[in-house]
């Protein structure tokens, strides 16, 4: 086995997904916490440094109390090398977490014992389910009361059409929580005590010693039927199932006090795949430790550190291995670009990086070269991977600057913000007015936060609602068919499309120009 395929085994990278607030940041933070990152759930440290951030790092987050943005964390755990990639769990910010979902081998998928599942996951888990990557599932907020185990993991089937195969089982719940059932390692797990005592050890037929006090409550005997039950009727664990993503394991527990995620860290680290061969050139396969270097950008952040003003291309190496001062070939632009200056990440905090393999996510400083979806390759083959969701938005405003004397930092903390992705730029198609789209209003309202705290540029914003965005044929395009009702504009990219008022509109316009070809994007 060579050096970098044995480094690209250790790697696991994986994306955590959810509804809002079903925890998912809790659960990345004690994640990070037993990576040594961190010295308490709620502040992450550099490795070099003694400063602080959470994963939610961007000042409106922490206003908010939100994620609205992508954060990467990568850690060392049991000789495994771990890249997490925390996604916003708010749907106006679909788009970043689709492309996210694009540069991991597995998902992580958080639901709220409570509530089960919600609109939000069920969203994300279709395109995790559509890559075929493996699902773990965590059943969170044991400590509160919460719907019935066997409920949960029948809904998974339902409403999902995955099998779930429990790994451990509650003991109760909410203020009667005594534990977990630890059938994957034949072990009950104590609620509320930190050190090894925590663990009981089950006999051969799955019980605990019957000196044990637990052994005698009606709530650990309670689930002894249940366990009995999942024998009887559940799911049987199957690896190769779990690996094509047709079935999720699942586990219970606590993020908020820390209840079941070391166990599940342990069983995740375990099972996750180590980075996969990758599609490119729309029909070659790439392995992943193919010595030949390359990756995709898949995000674009502006602004890491509002003191150096830096713009950051967050890069999924697909094969191969990275060096400090690599050259390579941007393959949009054919243009070579050497590599002197990446990063790795813990949230907002970054530490150099000289080398990193397939599997590791770089940042690298970035003067403008990168664009999301862009491939670079080292060696003399051109490699293209595949191209990154793109939303066509449904929400519209106007923007302008309340200074007009700002108009330089208003043109570039624009120009910034939108090639991060988030929202989108169109201009008016004679009258050259900046319109930006969206799939989600919370996103404006980040945009006009950003560009205020980041850019020192107050912005007004002007609705112009909800509208059906479809792209036309230029060689098709004349100015009279635009009206109020049909507002035509140019993308990024100067190619013309309409903003219809709403779906009727469209029709309309269908009829008057049948011959007319209309497309949207995704």
């Amino acid at each position: 086995m060579t050096k970098l395929t044995d480094e690209v085994k250790k790697r696991r990278t994986f994306a955590i997904i959810s509804h809002p607030d079903a925890g998912k940041t809790t659960i990345t933070e004690q994640m990070l916490l037993f990576g040594g990152v961190i010295r308490s759930a709620g502040t992450v440290k550099a490795r070099k440094s003694g400063h602080y951030a959470t994963s939610d790092w961007m000042a409106i987050e922490k206003k908010r109390g939100i994620s609205v943005t992508s954060s990467v964390m990568q850690f060392e755990y049991q000789g495994k090398r771990i890249n997490i990639l925390d996604t916003p769990g708010h749907q106006d910010f679909s788009e970043d977490t689709y492309r996210t979902l694009m540069a991991v081998d597995a998902a992580v998928m958080v639901i709220d014992s409570a509530k089960g599942i919600e609109p939000q996951t069920k969203k994300l888990f279709k395109v995790v389910k559509k890559r075929g990557i493996p699902i773990f599932t965590f059943m969170n907020k044991l400590d509160r009361d919460g719907r019935e185990p066997l409920d949960l993991i029948a809904e998974l089937e339902d409403l999902l059409g995955i099998e779930g195969v429990a790994m451990n089982w509650p003991i109760g719940m909410g203020k009667q929580l005594k534990g977990l059932y630890d059938i994957d390692n034949n072990r009950v797990e104590l609620y509320r005590k930190d050190d090894d005592d925590r663990y009981l050890p089950l006999d051969k037929d799955g019980k605990l010693a019957e000196d044990e006090p637990l052994a005698k409550d009606s709530l650990y005997q309670s689930t002894l039927d249940d366990i009995d039950l999942l024998k009887e009727a559940g799911n049987t664990f199957d690896k190769e199932k779990i690996l094509k993503g047709d079935q999720t394991p699942v586990f219970f527990g606590s993020a908020l006090t820390n209840f079941g995620v070391e166990t599940f860290l342990d069983s995740f680290v375990n099972l996750a795949p180590a980075p996969q061969e990758h599609t490119v050139n729309e029909d070659e396969k790439l392995a992943a430790d193919d010595p030949e270097f390359s990756g995709f950008v898949f995000k674009i952040q502006a602004n890491m550190n509002p003191n150096h003003r830096d713009r950051i291309a967050f890069v999924r190496i697909g094969s191969g291995e990275f060096k400090k001062g690599i050259d390579v070939t941007l393959a949009r632009t054919g243009k070579p670009v050497r590599l002197n200056n990446a990063t790795e990440f813990m949230s907002s905090e970054r530490v150099q990086v000289s080398d990193a393999v397939a599997g590791d996510i770089v940042g690298l400083y970035d003067t403008g070269n990168f664009q999301i979806g862009d491939s670079i390759y080292a060696g003399k083959k051109k490699i293209v991977y595949p191209a990154l969701p793109q939303f066509t938005p449904e929400i519209f405003m106007r923007v302008t600057p309340k200074n007009v004397m700002k108009q330089k930092s208003f043109h570039k903390g624009m120009n910034q913000l939108v090639q991060e992705g988030a929202i989108q730029l169109y201009r008016g198609y004679s009258t050259d007015d900046y319109i930006l789209g969206a799939v989600g209003q919370l996103q404006f309202e980040v945009f006009s936060f950003r560009m205020k705290n980041e850019y020192n540029s107050e912005v007004e914003l002007h609705t112009l609602g909800n509208r059906v965005a479809r792209w036309i044929n230029p060689d098709q395009l004349d100015s009279k068919m635009s009206s109020s009702r049909n507002l035509l504009v140019k993308d990024r990219d100067g190619e013309p499309l309409f903003l219809f008022e709403n779906a009727f509109a469209e029709r309309w316009f269908k009829d008057k120009y049948p011959d007319v070809e209309l497309t949207s994007r995704l």
